[in-house]
């Protein structure tokens, strides 16, 4: 299976490495543009929100980022699992869109959250 981790956390990207089965390819970047290129044939996505911010707090650089993957060629039907803020973080808004998002993890994250959500697919 293939795995695409999108975070500037070195805590979960540690965490992703070490979480997916070693037969498993896990692709770690902290680019989004990059990671949408990368995730061709990926089982899974991950993203964490705080990656996609282009400004603290504002969720702008999220809503760039759901566009995108939505529209990519070779992203678009890719199961996507967001990556939350930490519970204190302070957002302008939040906007969601129907079926965008597989599936949700909370923090604090590490690598069993990635290998339980290896078994979602």
């Amino acid at each position: 299976m293939k795995f695409i981790v999108i975070t500037k956390d070195l805590e979960v990207a540690e965490a992703a490495r070490q979480g997916f089965h070693p037969s498993d390819e896990c692709l770690v970047s902290e680019d989004w543009t990059s990671a949408l290129e990368l995730g061709a044939d990926a089982d899974l996505m991950f993203v964490d929100m705080l990656a996609t911010l282009n400004e603290p707090h504002k969720i702008a650089g999220y809503e760039e980022f759901a566009m995108s993957k939505m529209s990519h060629p070779k992203t678009k039907s890719t199961p996507l699992v967001l990556i939350s803020p930490p519970e204190d973080y302070d957002l302008d808004f939040m906007a969601g869109w129907p079926d965008f998002v597989f599936g949700h993890i909370r923090r604090p994250v590490d690598y069993r959250v990635f290998r339980r959500a290896s078994t979602w697919v």
